[in-house]
């Protein structure tokens, strides 16, 4: 979605798709405020898949306090009950949801561990659910237990400021990158990192996704190397780099996998999207400037549609 001139709302910050437990896709969408008269605010829309589009109106909404500021940050738990979301006050809320499409509704809860704990750039949940993580624009990196949040890992200088980060399908390890170029993998069941992806003196490594389908064990990341961007492919059985592509023509920004494990798809900083087919690793849809020009900030596939 994208926002008028003259739009009474203030822009989309941050957004993500909901799988309910009755089949039913949801879009949740982090808006800021705008001047005085339109606060901060999360909105829930409906999606029709033979149409392509969401509902014209929010089935459910919330706005934020003044003090909490505007979201940064949205993190679906793959139940499709609740969601996390980071605030540029520097905590993180918690949202469930409750009710059906035709009478739905958001209920707040604070959680003591992740409050005024500074700006995170990265929130997500693993695949099973059991794990959630944050990364913050500080580079403290967080892992816990889901729902007891039992602290796993709690690394103050994990990085110089987290830039982004993923679970592996098997929820056992997590990548994370730093806005500084490097790469660390980092063994959940111990919490300690396990190694650093080898890179060359004029590489940096941005953005990083695993492989989903469950037969391929890869780590995926977007590489900048001059003023090339570069699709690089690691192992996960030794985190030796297998080789790299060229695949997105401009910079990446944000970078996501299908929940089949079968497609790979890149944002570029300038409004480019990029779908790769993960078996061949050759493009499957190239699209230019759908967002006017402008960085693509989130990227995320369907959970049943394609």
């Amino acid at each position: 979605m994208e926002n008028d001139v003259g739009s009474p709302q203030g822009p989309v910050t941050c957004g993500s798709w909901i799988r309910r437990p009755e089949n039913l896709n949801l879009v949740v969408l982090g808006r800021s405020k705008r001047g005085n008269s339109c606060p901060a605010l999360l909105q829930i829309f409906s999606f029709d898949p033979k149409t392509v589009s969401l509902s014209t109106s929010p089935l459910a909404n919330y706005v934020l306090e003044a003090e909490e500021g505007d979201p940064v940050a949205i993190a679906v738990h793959p139940s499709g009950d609740d969601f996390m979301c980071s605030l540029s006050n520097g905590s993180c809320k918690l949202f469930e949801l409750y009710g059906h499409e035709a009478n739905m509704k958001l209920l707040a809860k604070e959680l003591t561990p992740l409050q005024g704990i500074g700006s995170q750039t990265c929130i997500t949940f693993s695949v099973d659910g059991s794990k959630f993580a944050a990364g913050g624009l500080d580079g403290h990196l967080r892992i816990m237990e889901w729902p007891s949040m039992r602290t796993i890992l709690d690394e103050p200088k994990a990085h110089k400021s987290v830039r982004d980060m993923d679970f592996s399908l098997d929820s056992e390890f997590l990548a994370s990158t730093s806005t500084d170029g490097s790469a660390r993998i980092w063994k959940i069941e111990d919490g300690v990192p396990l190694t650093t992806l080898s890179r060359n003196s004029d590489e940096k490594i941005e953005l990083c996704r695993f492989s989903k389908d469950g037969t391929k064990p890869f780590l995926f990341c977007a590489v900048q190397k001059g003023d090339k961007s570069l699709t690089g492919v690691w192992d996960m059985s030794s985190w030796n780099k297998i080789g790299h592509k060229k695949l997105l023509r401009k910079s990446a920004s944000v970078m996501s996998v299908s929940h089949d494990g079968k497609y790979l798809s890149l944002g570029s900083k300038d409004g480019d999207i990029c779908v790769v087919e993960v078996k061949k690793m050759q493009i499957h849809h190239y699209s230019k400037r759908l967002h006017l020009g402008t960085t693509i900030a989130t990227l995320e596939f369907c959970p049943s549609e394609r």
